[in-house]
């Protein structure tokens, strides 16, 4: 049987899995205070596009922070979107590398989603990144100088981990880094040992 890719992967029972894992009220808190953190770096946020959005646990976040936002967001597995569908936000059923709006908003991010990203794919994901934003790209995901590629739950090829922000700012010249920081798993609002940058398109 040949490997899964990435989308089909995520798009199927392991992503429902993941749900299990990823929502509770300690991670809520844990977003409010790393989602606040960040939005002082930023100004006249009025519209944000979330790229793969889980149930939506951002999402509620971000709602509370940005109240007269408009919020959306990309999801791939359904069980997901179904959840997230009944948030408050325009939520989309669809990979990222297949996502196609004639839009663009104030704030597009990602939140451990770049580094599930077949590495092939990347580049597709940054056009898109950066074509959907007007403002500001934030990326939270695990750093690495260099690219490599980890065992996530003991299945191969699902995780990698590489200086996303530096590629981006590479790529795009008009980006310029605005701040960065680093979530410990072990504080007192815990993530998972999350690396994020603030871009701004000048």
């Amino acid at each position: 049987m040949s490997e899964q890719h990435p989308r089909e992967f995520w798009s199927g029972n392991f992503g429902v899995e993941y749900i299990s894992r990823n929502r509770s009220n300690k991670l809520f808190a844990s977003n409010l205070n790393f989602f606040a953190k960040i939005l002082e770096r930023c100004k006249d946020i009025e519209s944000v596009m979330e790229l793969g959005a889980n149930v939506g646990m951002n999402i509620k976040t971000l709602e509370l922070l940005l109240p007269d936002a408009q919020l959306h967001a990309i999801e791939i597995n359904r069980v997901a979107f179904d959840e997230l569908s009944k948030l408050n936000c325009s939520a989309y059923h669809c990979a990222i590398e297949d996502f196609v709006l004639n839009e663009s908003f104030d704030l597009v991010f990602t939140k451990g989603v770049l580094i599930h990203i077949a590495p092939d794919n990347l580049d597709l994901v940054y056009e898109k990144m950066y074509k959907l934003t007007k403002k500001y790209i934030l990326i939270g995901e695990y750093y690495n100088p260099t690219p490599i590629k980890l065992t996530y739950r003991g299945v191969e090829g699902k995780l990698f981990k590489r200086d996303f922000a530096g590629e981006m700012l590479s790529k795009f010249t008009d980006l310029k880094l605005v701040d960065y920081g680093f979530a410990y798993r072990h504080g007192l609002f815990p993530q998972d040992d999350i690396t994020w940058f603030l871009m701004e398109k000048v």
